[in-house]
């Protein structure tokens, strides 16, 4: 027997996930109108969805600024897209705002893993294997690896938990954009400054 779902209901996933209409009421059909389960279905299909589009050029975008309350700290970023079309978007322009704010707060160090420094990173292996001294052989590995997973996570853009909702990586929402824009999107570089600092 199928549920019946309610144009409520499609409306509330739409709102929560900013999937399209016919997205949320397949979603919610497969999920027997659970909304949390649909919203995972839905979060599944966009990063799917978001893996096809990484290869697709970014040649547009948008450069923006945050300077928080009193001036003490400014965030200068630049986030790329497809399209002029989606450069122009509210969507896309709030969500490059959003990751303004969050720079202003959190002070990544880099966009991603792959931009941190290599001897910053073996330093943070380094006193891992230090503090892991004396555990079995077998567990040493897989401290090092959580330890080196938190530092990313304090230091890299994409890994840092996103300052609007925590139980999402930036990473996350960047995916999310990704799905409901329909193209690749990519933080490219940002600048923070923060009077006073070296």
């Amino acid at each position: 027997m199928s549920v019946q779902i309610s144009a409520k209901l499609v409306g509330e996933l739409r709102g929560q996930t900013g999937a399209g209409l016919m997205d949320c009421k397949k979603a919610l059909t497969e999920a027997n109108g659970d909304l949390d389960a649909a919203a995972t279905i839905l979060r599944k299909k966009g990063i799917a969805s978001a893996d096809k589009k990484s290869g697709r050029a970014t040649s547009e975008g948008l450069i923006d600024s945050y300077i928080h309350l009193g001036g003490k700290v400014g965030v200068l970023i630049e986030v790329n897209c497809e399209t002029d079309f989606v450069a122009k978007n509210d969507d896309f322009k709030t969500f490059v705002k959003d990751v303004s704010l969050h720079i202003a707060a959190l002070n990544p160090v880099c966009v991603s893993r792959e931009e941190v420094p290599a001897d910053l990173v073996e330093k943070e292996r380094e006193v891992a294997a230090s503090q892991a001294e004396g555990k079995p052989a077998a567990a040493v590995q897989k401290i090092i690896e959580g330890k080196l997973n938190k530092y990313y996570s304090t230091v890299c853009l994409l890994d840092q938990p996103f300052v609007k909702d925590d139980s999402k990586t930036v990473q996350d929402v960047l995916t999310e954009q990704i799905s409901k824009l329909g193209e690749n999107m990519k933080i490219r570089r940002f600048v923070r400054y923060q009077i006073g600092e070296e």
